[in-house]
């Protein structure tokens, strides 16, 4: 049953807005995907990435939501800029979530027996340009404390966190003249850069997730409805592709795409547990 305090801790457009996202009807394809940004969404941001976790409340959520969704047709995913096997680690997702790492170039499924990962191989000349990006990317950093690049399967990210406000502009600045110089594009957010040699995005991803949870809830024809949330940049290529019937919610401040909107991890564990109790209710 709905918790009394399920949305109390939520502006009332934002609750009403979880209700109707799973409210069903008639002519409801009854498909459902609840996809979540990790960092800075569900986990605080921090100096060291990989000391990264979800904030107390919003592991609760979490395990709460993926424990109400089983023999629904609805589904969890975590949409993330990490690859993979860090996403895998740092976030523990529950059983029956989705992944997808790098942006949309890695995806994965967590089953009973482990990540469910699916290969991601370049060809010999995208290969060529990830070892061309991380060399002049190690250039963009030499001699500048606190910036540092990241390799990841098909990219390489800079990290400017810790870096002076000086060796920040001068790093970027160098950063996007190697994605320049390789035709690369470089996607800027919350203290990072980053430059992928597989061109996707989070809008993408939550596209192709879309037909999966639809086929996957033997529903191939029905559109599934998303509710996407996320904080940073990169994310709204993921609001842009949310249509009628789909639920957009913008972690933080900034300008946005997202129809909705709150405060930090907390406030994003408020919308999961109103959401979990709706579908607990309905049971």
């Amino acid at each position: 049953m709905t918790r009394p305090d399920d949305a109390a801790a939520l502006p009332g457009a934002v609750a009403d807005a979880v209700r109707a996202f799973a409210a069903h009807g008639a002519d409801d394809p009854d498909a459902r995907l609840v996809a979540l940004d990790f960092d800075g969404t569900l986990a605080p941001l921090v100096d060291d990435p990989l000391a990264a976790c979800m904030a107390p409340a919003a592991r609760a959520a979490v395990d709460r939501l993926a424990a109400a969704l089983a023999g629904t047709t609805t589904r969890l995913a975590l949409v993330s800029g990490r690859n993979l096997a860090d996403l895998a680690e740092r976030s523990e997702p529950p059983v029956g979530t989705y992944l997808v790492g790098s942006h949309g170039a890695e995806t994965g499924h967590v089953t009973a027996d482990g990540l469910d990962a699916v290969p991601l191989e370049l060809d010999a000349e995208q290969a060529d340009r990830l070892a061309s990006l991380r060399a002049g990317m190690a250039d963009a950093v030499a001699g500048r404390e606190g910036a540092w690049v990241q390799d990841k399967p098909s990219a390489a990210v800079l990290h400017t966190r810790l870096a002076s406000a000086a060796d920040t502009l001068a790093a970027v600045a160098d950063t996007d003249a190697v994605a320049g110089r390789l035709g690369l594009h470089a996607m800027h957010g919350k203290d990072v850069v980053e430059v992928a040699v597989v061109e996707t995005s989070k809008g993408e991803a939550v596209d192709r997730l879309r037909d999966v949870v639809g086929q996957d809830c033997g529903l191939p024809d029905g559109r599934t409805r998303v509710l996407y949330a996320g904080d940073d940049t990169t994310d709204e290529t993921a609001f842009a592709v949310l249509g009628a019937g789909d639920l957009g919610i913008k972690v933080g401040d900034g300008d946005t795409l997202a129809a909705q909107r709150v405060a930090d991890a907390d406030a994003l564990a408020a919308v999961l547990d109103l959401l979990a109790g709706l579908i607990e209710q309905r049971r």
